[in-house]
């Protein structure tokens, strides 16, 4: 096996394992803990601190750990999150939530540059466009990545689904779920009530050893990108703390960035919907909690599959036409929720409408990410830290809102940032049109560029 693609399936098997347990506790925590708006609270709290380390913590650690002990270390605090949900509180999930948040943008800031780095290696040595390259290893990384969905809400279900509920919704709550949800305003039926003790307990105890796996993985078999940069072409000097510290905020005086900060601040936006709303006042309150983990399957099995398909088809279609598809299906999606009011014997549109945010959600994964990688090679640290700034943002404003909006307002709100963003990229892609000389590869431009003035000699 190629040396670059055994590294890239060591971290994507590394991620599988951590969101295993994180994706699955994330789903729940708006239900398993709505005392209180405990559960949203602690994931507003959790992309509040991914927000402030996106600022400043990414290139920092990468570039004085590495990409391999950085993902290391930060995958410690997703071990803690679960560790601190064995006995919810505001004094254990809040915490644990701000420790986890300041390794995510880190975590995932260095996944994005190794992948990238590896990803433009590879296609050095093949001779093949660095672009295409590092999309496909993003398609990779996304379809085993997304797949930690299925697997977390699987585990979920079947532990939950021991005990379901027998007892029918009442209709007077029924009103009430879909779009015209405002914090649940009717009194919870059991099937909206918190699962035992016991079952809670034996979810956290896989989750937590899901998350330990994951580090051991990495720790142990992940080489070192250092390692690969060194057998590339000599270490390079390191730049002034002032400079790595500060250079998230410098790459804003490019305009192409300025127009991109949409994409991931509405991906954070729909992702956090998903989770925090789609979960809770259409699945939760209509079919009960036992069914969350399995509707939430539907999504990332649709996530992992389509993020492959992407990643391979996206030489061939473009980007453009990808992004297309992904706004399109949301805006009906989104439309369609604003109507819809959810039925117990309507269970099958339930995972119709996740399984299609699941198609929306490859796009931006797959295609921001490759964007990204391939727009700000020479600056991948800073350019992935302030993707996650943005994404983190976006996760702050629809958990922040959870308490205080209802459900209608909230897609309002999807729609009206769905349309600007896809106006913001269309005017990058239209500013790449008028530059198609700009070197997206820099080392082989630099290689052209030599042989250009041997030839002129």
């Amino acid at each position: 096996m190629d040396r670059s693609l055994r590294n890239v399936l060591v971290v994507s098997f590394g991620f599988l394992l951590l969101f295993t347990a994180y994706g699955g506790l994330q789903s729940l925590q708006s239900s398993l803990y709505s005392e209180e708006g405990l559960g949203v609270s602690a994931l507003s709290t959790l992309y509040g601190a991914v927000l402030l380390s996106s600022m400043f913590l990414p290139p920092l650690l990468i570039r004085s750990l590495g990409c391999k002990w950085t993902i290391t270390i930060s995958m410690c605090g997703y071990v803690a999150f679960s560790l601190g949900n064995f006995s919810a509180s505001w004094y254990t999930l809040i915490p644990t939530s701000i420790l986890l948040g300041l390794g995510a943008a880190p975590l995932w800031s260095a996944q994005c540059t190794y992948l990238t780095i590896m990803g433009n290696a590879y296609a050095e040595k093949a001779g093949k466009l660095g672009k295409d390259v590092v999309n496909q290893y993003f398609g990779i990384f996304f379809l085993i990545f997304q797949s930690s969905g299925v697997w977390g809400n699987l585990i979920s279900s079947l532990v939950f689904g021991q005990t379901p509920s027998k007892d029918t919704i009442p209709e007077e709550q029924l009103v009430s779920c879909g779009a015209r949800d405002c914090l649940m305003t009717t009194t919870p039926s059991n099937s909206t009530q918190r699962p035992s003790p016991e079952l809670v307990y034996t979810l956290l105890g896989i989750y937590t050893g899901s998350g330990v796996l994951a580090v051991l993985l990495v720790a142990g078999f992940l080489e070192n990108i250092q390692d690969v940069q060194r057998e590339g072409g000599g270490e390079k000097k390191s730049p002034p703390f002032w400079s790595t510290l500060l250079s998230t905020f410098k790459l804003f005086g490019d305009r192409r960035l300025r127009l991109l900060t949409l994409l991931p601040l509405y991906s954070g936006l729909q992702q956090g919907f998903l989770s925090g709303e789609y979960t809770r006042s259409y699945v939760t309150c209509a079919l009960g909690i036992q069914f969350v983990g399995y509707v939430m399957i539907c999504f990332s099995a649709t996530d992992s599959l389509c993020s492959l398909l992407f990643g391979k088809v996206s030489q061939y279609t473009g980007r453009t036409a990808l992004y297309a598809l992904g706004a399109g299906t949301q805006l009906c999606c989104s439309l369609a929720l604003l109507l819809w009011t959810p039925q117990p014997d309507q269970r099958a549109v339930f995972f119709v409408f996740s399984g299609l945010w699941g198609v929306a959600d490859a796009v931006w994964q797959t295609q921001n990410n490759a964007l990204y990688g391939v727009l700000f090679e020479e600056n991948k640290e800073a350019a992935f830290a302030t993707y996650r700034l943005w994404e983190a943002l976006g996760f702050v404003i629809a958990f922040g809102c959870s308490t205080f909006l209802c459900v209608y307002v909230k897609l309002y709100i999807l729609l009206g940032v769905l349309s600007v963003t896809m106006v913001a990229y269309g005017s990058v892609e239209y500013l790449e049109s008028k530059n198609p000389a700009r070197p997206l590869a820099p080392r082989q431009a630099n290689r052209e560029e030599e042989e250009d003035i041997q030839t002129k000699i």
